[in-house]
């Protein structure tokens, strides 16, 4: 098992969800973490959190489709801890919508966050990792990246992207730098994900449909992560695909 004592981390989409979730596994693993998302006050309390229960984090607010805010995250987190280690790219949105309805604004914000917001990490955390000849980055994709369901073209466009992107950046890197890399593919998890759509017929299908389902928990994907951070050094889990008991599809 790979040891995160003393590894410094950076998370984005910290602020809820999963990497909330995730920057409190991080932090009990021994990991220095920098929290980043653009809500401030959350990233505050979370920091408050781990450092109450004896972690270190930092707070970056950070709007992961600004290049410049994403690079200055990178550099607070070596300013802060000499080192980055790990990466886990995890700010995104799932503004669902059917095609025929036309929410062009909503499919560009979809590409600037979920495409370029992966993007803007990967090229501010690699020259450190390049450098120490060691890194792992943790891209997180969805079941969407390998299926589509009605409302989700876009959206699936955007992690197709991210899963075709991490494989082949873990054949880059990984053999060459050992940098390793992995796609975490969460299914149905009862996150603040959904509350970006707007389309009503989305909405409508949406209505009751995880009633009988048992929705993963952020922490089940935080569990995740660790387990792939943690593998030893000469294994790369490339891929994990997740999904609660009961989905079906």
């Amino acid at each position: 098992m790979t040891d995160l004592t003393d590894t410094a981390a950076i998370v984005t989409g910290a602020s809820s969800g999963i990497g909330e979730a995730t920057a409190h596994q991080l932090a009990q693993d021994g990991a220095s973490v920098a929290l980043a998302a653009r809500r401030e006050e959350r990233l505050e309390s979370l920091r408050d959190d781990i450092n109450a229960d004896g972690g270190t984090a930092i707070v970056c607010p950070t709007d992961v489709t600004d290049r410049d805010q994403v690079q200055a995250l990178a550099d607070a987190t070596l300013d802060a801890f000499g080192r980055i280690d790990v990466l886990v790219n995890n700010a995104g949105i799932m503004p669902l919508s059917l095609m025929e309805n036309l929410h062009e604004d909503e499919w560009e914000q979809m590409v600037d966050v979920n495409v370029k917001g992966v993007l803007h990490a990967v090229g501010a955390v690699l020259p450190a990792m390049l450098e120490q000849e060691r890194g792992h980055i943790v891209n997180i994709s969805s079941v969407a990246g390998r299926r589509t369901f009605p409302g989700s073209a876009v959206y699936s466009g955007t992690k197709f992207f991210v899963r075709a992107l991490s494989e082949r950046m873990r054949n880059e890197l990984a053999p060459s730098h050992n940098i390793r890399v992995t796609s975490i593919e969460p299914g149905a998890v009862d996150t603040e994900l959904t509350h970006t759509i707007t389309d009503e017929d989305v909405l409508g299908m949406l209505e009751g449909g995880h009633e009988e389902m048992r929705m993963m928990d952020s922490e089940d994907i935080a569990d995740t992560i660790h387990y792939a951070l943690t593998a030893p050094e000469h294994v790369d889990v490339e891929e994990l695909l997740v999904m609660p008991t009961d989905q079906q599809g």
